[in-house]
């Protein structure tokens, strides 16, 4: 099993971003694998979407709901996805987490609207094999 297999099998996992000054900003996400990726959704108008449009070197590690890592902090890389992808991370958000992802989502969409929400694509840094 690959490092991108098991951390799209967790429930939550934490995606660190950084500051400006480097100082990490860890937060517990729900992701999803969205094919050589991992994929998450956030407001549109959160801090880390902010940081991750400045910069989008991130580590992903597995955790727990409030963010208690359980697991390795892996390198990588996030973008923002438009408004088609946001879509398809949000059907695949649906599909693993069920009535309380669809429950979440049209939560958000009631509160934000359909624009208000975002799609990010965590690519992980590749890693020489061994060790």
């Amino acid at each position: 099993m690959t490092t991108l297999d098991r951390l799209a099998a967790e429930k939550y996992v934490l995606l660190t971003t950084f500051r400006k000054d480097g100082r990490a900003v860890p937060t517990p996400v729900w992701a999803v694998r969205d094919g050589d990726a991992l994929a998450v959704w956030s407001a549109a108008d959160s801090g880390k979407v902010k940081r991750i449009r400045r910069s989008g070197d991130v580590t992903v590690a597995p955790c727990d709901v409030r963010g208690r890592p359980h697991g390795e902090a892996v390198p990588a890389h996030a973008t923002l996805c438009d408004p088609a992808d946001t879509r398809r991370v949000r059907d695949l958000i649906k599909r693993k987490y069920r009535l309380i992802g669809r429950l979440s989502l049209l939560g958000s969409r009631l509160r934000r609207g359909e624009g208000g929400t975002v799609g990010i694509r965590v690519s992980l840094a590749e890693r020489p094999s061994g060790g």
